[in-house]
């Protein structure tokens, strides 16, 4: 277990400065996308859901209902959600993203993606089977995490065999 552990902890540090390197480089591009954090945060739930009563966003964030409510104000007036009345309980608020919403989400999306691509294109070809394998390993871990029936099969890929792989 100690070996695990010590394992998970390096992989956890490599990780850590692996992140703070990408962010050194794309800092630009990521401030670009004009919301804050807090709206990031709601904008990327309702998209995720794909619409949402705001009366879940309280719970899912840790704040009041005031504090989602003005985030959730200002997301409006940015053009990037929608908000109407629950047309089964008028009481209600459903939160839907706009197509601008739709796409802010993408532009983040995007940033990882580039910041990816970016990484493996610096990386030989038997390093990138190692990356794939591990892959594999991460979405099933995240899946199981999930409970996604969707489930990668990191058995169909075969792990690397170089000399001196891990």
């Amino acid at each position: 277990m100690a070996a695990r552990e010590a394992a998970a902890r390096r992989i956890n540090a490599a990780h850590e400065r692996l992140m703070g390197l990408i962010t050194s480089w794309h800092t630009a591009a990521f401030l670009e996308i004009d919301v804050t954090m807090s709206q990031a945060k709601v904008l990327y739930l309702v998209a995720s859901a794909g619409e949402m009563h705001m009366a879940a966003l309280p719970a899912l964030l840790g704040n009041s209902l005031s504090t989602v409510s003005s985030t959730v104000d200002r997301l409006v007036e940015h053009g990037l959600l929608d908000r109407r009345p629950d047309s089964a309980d008028r009481r209600q608020v459903v939160l839907r993203p706009t197509e601008a919403g739709i796409a802010a989400v993408d532009r983040f999306h995007d940033l990882n993606a580039r910041a990816l691509r970016e990484l493996l294109d610096r990386i030989d070809l038997p390093g990138l089977a190692h990356i794939e394998h591990s892959y594999a390993l991460l979405v099933e871990a995240a899946a199981s995490i999930a409970g996604s029936a969707d489930r990668a099969a990191p058995r169909d890929i075969e792990p690397p065999h170089r000399k001196g792989a891990l």
